[in-house]
């Protein structure tokens, strides 16, 4: 890939929808081999399924229903790049909201990469991102570190780091747990192993509290994303758990969601008021999900769970830069202990 130097401001341009349009017309990159034709176009949502299965391919551990939870975030949120009519590249921009997107997914199918055309790509998404929020929004993305330098050159600086820890938990035998361990709608603290108080209880997501979820998860993320958080808890397979204090005004003191991947499950997201609580709803979704093999993206900006994960001796397999694009959104990131997700935050 080519990686040119970018010297435009870009909160200096003006895009809007239409601008879309030219990215239909074909363009030529001039390889040292030849000159190669390509065109920049809007993907379905059959082509997001093969996108998410070419980010398993890659190592990423999507979950087994990420490819409809990622398309139904945003259908308008996703461009593919096709040369002589094969579509060999693809990423998603997804617009959570008028002020904030995300920019995630981006891959090139190895035969295309160095050929300066992930490039063209990755500028005509961002600035197609661009056109859809507002003028001083803020665009989002998870950056391995040999790609920092790059996305610094489209205009974004980092903000944290990511840390994805694996853990294999040691649970009780199936055939040992009784059977209500596995089905419970109330998972005392004291069965967690945790320092909460009695009044504290763990339990199955309900409908009921979905507007303390919503207001919580608005405060670890930048603004609204009702259009991706509501499916994400109730995906099938997956385990949304609630904390929940019996003796407070507004009960909720924390939640988190555990899905299954290719390999193992993965939780995110986590939020919660105190480290005490995000520990016991770790082992109560894993308790709850019987999972062997669990993964979890935790931020570096909450050293407690950095911490937490050492602690329990969570093998850390993977990093990433979390930069910004436009101002940084203020967050309670103490209360956040693992975000929802590389691909689309």
């Amino acid at each position: 890939m080519l990686y040119l130097a970018h010297h435009r401001s870009t909160r200096q341009l003006q895009y809007t929808p239409a601008s879309f349009i030219v990215y239909h017309a074909k363009n030529h990159v001039h390889h040292p081999r030849e000159c190669i034709i390509y065109d920049i176009h809007p993907l379905n949502k059959e082509q997001v399924t093969a996108l998410v299965q070419w980010a398993g391919r890659e190592g990423w551990n999507p979950g087994l229903n990420d490819h409809e939870l990622i398309w139904n975030a945003d259908p308008e949120g996703f461009l593919g790049l096709s040369v002589d009519g094969q579509w060999v590249a693809g990423g998603a921009v997804v617009r959570h909201n008028p002020s904030f997107g995300f920019m995630g997914l981006f891959i090139v199918e190895p035969k295309h990469r160095s050929q300066g055309l992930g490039r063209k790509l990755w500028y005509a998404r961002r600035d197609h991102l661009l056109s859809r929020l507002q003028p001083d929004a803020t665009i989002g993305l998870d950056a391995v570190d040999a790609m920092v330098g790059f996305y610094a050159q489209g205009g974004f600086e980092p903000f944290t780091r990511h840390r994805r820890f694996q853990w294999e938990p040691k649970l009780p035998p199936v055939n040992q747990l009784h059977s209500n361990d596995l089905h419970s709608n109330d998972l005392h603290s004291n069965d967690l192993h945790s320092g909460l108080a009695t009044s504290v209880s763990i339990r199955p997501y309900q409908q009921s509290d979905f507007h303390s979820v919503h207001d919580m998860d608005t405060r670890c993320f930048p603004g609204e994303r009702t259009q991706v958080l509501l499916p994400w808890i109730k995906q099938p397979n997956a385990y949304t758990l609630v904390a929940i204090d019996r003796n407070q005004p507004d009960p909720l003191l924390g939640w988190g969601t555990i899905r299954p991947c290719l390999v193992g499950w993965k939780i995110g997201p986590l939020q919660a008021e105190s480290l005490d609580v995000a520990e016991s709803l770790i082992h109560a979704l894993a308790k709850k999900s019987q999972a062997t093999s669990i993964m979890i993206d935790v931020p570096d900006n909450n050293p407690s769970m950095t911490e937490l994960c050492r602690n329990h001796q969570m093998q850390e397999i993977f990093g990433c830069v979390r930069m910004y694009l436009g101002p940084p959104p203020t967050l309670q990131t103490e209360k956040l202990y693992a975000i929802l997700s590389l691909e689309i935050g």
